[in-house]
């Protein structure tokens, strides 16, 4: 399961971009949800996360981070235009500010997947 990624999406567009590129550097992408129930749902088949902050269900982003890292140790980097909404104490490896580089996203998830440091400088670190 070490390369299995969830994407929690709410904008179909930036959903199928994630995807086009996860799956094309090899990743499994699992489940695209746009809202906490689907990312809570689809989390337990995952070994990290992109998500937004504000989804369809509102900005419930640092909300499903928090619980699918607490419940599932599923690896978290957030991929918003708003870092500002992250909060404090995210257990997130870090974010992406959207519009976002291919390489960011491959940089991120080879960061989620071998917990070596990213070598995108738009992969930006929350957690030492």
């Amino acid at each position: 399961m070490t390369n299995t990624a969830l994407i929690v999406e709410d904008e179909i567009f930036v959903a199928l971009d994630l995807e086009r590129i996860l799956t094309d550097a090899g990743y499994a992408v699992v489940a695209i949800a746009a809202d906490r129930e689907g990312a809570i749902a689809a989390a337990p088949q995952c070994s990290f996360a992109f998500v937004d902050i504000n989804l369809r269900d509102g900005p419930t982003g640092p909300e499903i981070a928090e619980r699918i890292a607490r419940e599932h140790n599923v690896k978290v980097v957030f991929v918003t235009a708003n870092p500002s909404q992250i909060g404090d104490n995210s257990p997130a490896l870090g974010y992406i500010r959207k519009p976002f580089s291919e390489s960011a996203i491959l940089a991120a998830a080879a960061f989620a997947c071998e917990g070596a440091s990213p070598v995108s400088d738009d992969v930006i670190r929350l957690t030492a």
